[in-house]
């Protein structure tokens, strides 16, 4: 717990007192306070050093730096709000700094963190260009809902994730689906688009959620989810448009039947920024761009996808017009803040992934059981590095190796279930709380701001996570998955 608040994270410099009327105490105080970073980040390296074996496998420490900063992504947004704004790229950079000495200086070993920087620029290309293009288009919508225009307006929330993620589905539909309805909007709407747009309805894709992106770079081909998991995601989709229907029937049936009328009577809808769209069809194209372009990189880092992909996102940005991005309340704040998170994920999860893959780490076999397993961490830490986790402790069972894509191809075929369970149990569970998935947050604080009551943190659990999603992630499981 010393490590987590350790001062080397600050970006002042040190500065010593030269007043000669300073106390010989204090003035030894001063020496202490200050420069205690270096001498705290000493003792730590000096522990990993003595830690670390001659082995190929990292010392067993090194899941700290991962495993601080998964629990700081988890809890200081809820504990310590204003201190994890203005910090948290210290924190993430610090943490993952601590990981780079590591393979630096005692490893001695560059190639995972370049294979790191160069799986973070390709997954930063992806996330980072979604988000931008989305957030050129703008709908209006003018009108109200009724159950059915809701429940097919979620179903095609669902859909579209798998096209431009859950985090751009989510960005260009939450305002749509706060305006058309408006005159009678309850937590629950805001629960069930992050339960079906945010996570449920992006697993049919890498491009749908960040985890399956992350299997994609890793080897698992396009496709392959879809080909698995689709008849997972429409019983788990359809499930969650069911209850909502009858949650949001009730909810219609409550206004005066004069006021439903009138509401509901006429429903124009508007688009702007369609030009977007031929952005997203260019980084929908560099996904599938031939093998020897995709292998092809700049600098060492800078796949020609990655380039393709920044490409189309300047252009959006700098073809969309001001008014376009000013009603969607469009800025670089979120994808800034994915940016420098996972810059320290994908560097402290070096060792973790090294752990794992080693097979020894992780005691579970079934499929259903890396489905919960899998689901049960994902709600509450970011499921990205999870999924990762978890694929590298099942093909470490099998002795083969997550970095390795030729492994990871046969592992998809020759234990397909298995994949298939922890592709879900991340995706899934992303929903079980504010934290699990990055846009859940994101949502919240949209509908915060148009004035919408979202549950809390708690209640979000208790009064829907709990009782609605995840008796319905069961029955998926127990059906589809074992």
């Amino acid at each position: 717990m010393a490590f987590a608040s350790m001062p080397v994270l600050a970006t002042s410099q040190p500065s010593f007192p030269n007043d000669p009327n300073l106390l010989p105490a204090s003035r030894g105080q001063a020496l202490i306070d200050k420069p205690g970073r270096l001498l705290l980040l000493s003792l730590f390296m000096h522990f990993l050093v003595v830690a670390s074996s001659t082995a190929t496998l990292p010392s067993m420490g090194m899941i700290a730096p991962f495993a601080l900063l998964l629990l700081c992504i988890a809890l200081m947004p809820l504990f310590a709000a204003h201190f994890w704004e203005h910090h948290y790229p210290k924190v993430a950079i610090g943490l993952g700094l601590v990981t780079a000495a590591y393979y630096v200086f005692v490893q001695k070993d560059w190639h995972p963190l370049h294979h790191a920087a160069h799986e973070y620029v390709s997954f930063m290309a992806l996330v980072g260009s979604l988000f931008v293009i989305s957030g050129g288009i703008n709908i209006r919508v003018k009108g109200e809902a009724t159950p059915m225009v809701n429940t097919v307006f979620l179903l095609i929330g669902a859909v579209l994730a798998n096209v431009i993620g859950t985090t751009g589905a989510s960005m260009l539909m939450i305002r749509p689906w706060i305006k058309m309805n408006r005159y009678r909007i309850t937590g629950f709407h805001i629960v069930f688009f992050i339960f079906i747009v945010s996570n449920v309805g992006g697993s049919l894709t890498p491009i749908g959620d960040p985890p399956l992106f992350l299997g994609f770079l890793r080897g698992v081909p396009f496709w392959w989810v879809l080909g698995h998991c689709w008849q997972a995601w429409a019983m788990a989709v359809g499930l969650l448009l069911a209850i909502f229907y009858a949650m949001d029937a009730h909810n219609f049936r409550r206004a005066p039947k004069e006021v439903r009328e009138l509401e509901t009577a006429h429903e124009d809808w508007f688009f702007r920024g369609l030009l977007n769209v031929v952005w997203l069809a260019l980084v929908l194209g560099a996904v599938f761009l031939p093998k020897n372009l995709q292998e092809t990189t700049v600098l060492g880092v800078f796949s020609i996808p990655a380039l393709v992909m920044f490409a189309a996102a300047a252009a959006s940005y700098f073809t969309t017009k001001p008014e376009v991005h000013e009603a969607n309340d469009f800025n670089f704040g979120p994808v800034k803040e994915v940016g420098f998170l996972f810059i320290g994920i994908f560097l402290t999860m070096i060792p973790a992934l090294q752990i794992l893959q080693s097979g020894e780490a992780v005691k579970i076999d079934t499929p259903l059981q890396y489905y919960f397993s899998t689901g049960a961490l994902s709600a509450f830490l970011d499921n990205a590095p999870t999924y990762l986790s978890f694929l590298a402790a099942a093909m470490g069972h099998e002795h083969l190796s997550v970095d390795s894509t030729s492994d990871v191809l046969g592992f998809t075929t020759a234990h397909a279930a298995h994949l298939t369970a922890i592709s879900l149990g991340a995706v899934f569970f992303g929903a079980g709380s504010y934290i699990g998935n990055g846009p859940n947050f994101m949502v919240k604080a949209i509908a915060d701001k148009s004035k919408v009551h979202a549950p809390s943190f708690i209640g979000y659990m208790a009064r829907f996570s709990i009782p609605i999603l995840l008796p319905v992630l069961i029955v998926v499981g127990w059906i589809m998955v074992k």
